[in-house]
């Protein structure tokens, strides 16, 4: 692998969220992660444990998701999910908004929602924000409350709910989360150029099933 590829291998998370990804998926998914020494796999939480023993001493971790795909679970859902995916080898959770409780501008709500899982996972969490669902206002609201409620990143979207990562998305969330916080762009990464695009306005993680189209410069 080009050298020039190396430093963007560690920016991706190689991600496998299918509802039909089956065990040879998840199996493919880790083989291309240690191939590539990418950074991370993202899959579901029943795969975790599969994609855990597949990338034991790799150097390659795994991210699980919590309220996926549609972030409307209960908050004693998503605390426990994300908790038993921690406990099973997850090294950070990206859990979904709750888009409708923003929506309602219930700021007390959307916090408590986040500071739960926060506390629950004790590992970095990244709040998703389904930005192609959001106005502006909406997105730089989520924002802050990620920030207050101890989130280590926020996220773009889900990939599950139209749209997908933007430029001008990406360096709007940079702009209103505090130094401390990461931006992973996520939604429809599949070629170098966007990749690049996307890290140049702000983003410090990928989130795509692109990876080696990517690497590849395809």
């Amino acid at each position: 692998m080009p050298a020039a590829f190396g430093d963007l291998a560690r920016r991706l998370e190689h991600t496998q969220l299918r509802p039909g990804a089956s065990a040879a998926d998840i199996e493919c998914l880790c083989a291309e992660a240690r191939e590539h020494n990418l950074l991370a796999v993202c899959v579901a939480p029943f795969r975790l444990p599969q994609a855990v023993r597949l990338l034991a001493g790799s150097g390659v971790f795994c991210v699980c998701v919590a309220g996926f795909p549609l972030g409307s679970q209960t908050t004693a859902a998503k605390a426990r999910e994300a908790a038993e995916a921690v406990a099973a080898g997850a090294a950070e959770i990206d859990m979904v908004l709750n888009v409708g409780a923003l929506k309602d501008c219930d700021e007390a709500c959307v916090a408590a929602d986040i500071a739960a899982v926060v506390r629950a996972a004790a590992a970095p969490v990244k709040v998703i924000l389904e930005t192609a669902l959001l106005t502006d206002r909406e997105k730089i609201l989520a924002c802050r409350l990620a920030a207050d409620a101890g989130a280590a990143f926020v996220k773009t979207c889900t990939g599950f709910s139209g749209g997908g990562a933007t430029i001008e998305d990406v360096a709007l969330l940079r702009a209103h989360v505090p130094a401390r916080m990461g931006v992973k762009a996520s939604g429809g990464v599949r070629t170098r150029a966007q990749a690049e695009a996307l890290l140049a306005a702000g983003a410090c993680r990928l989130g795509t099933s692109s990876s080696l189209a990517i690497l590849a410069g395809a």
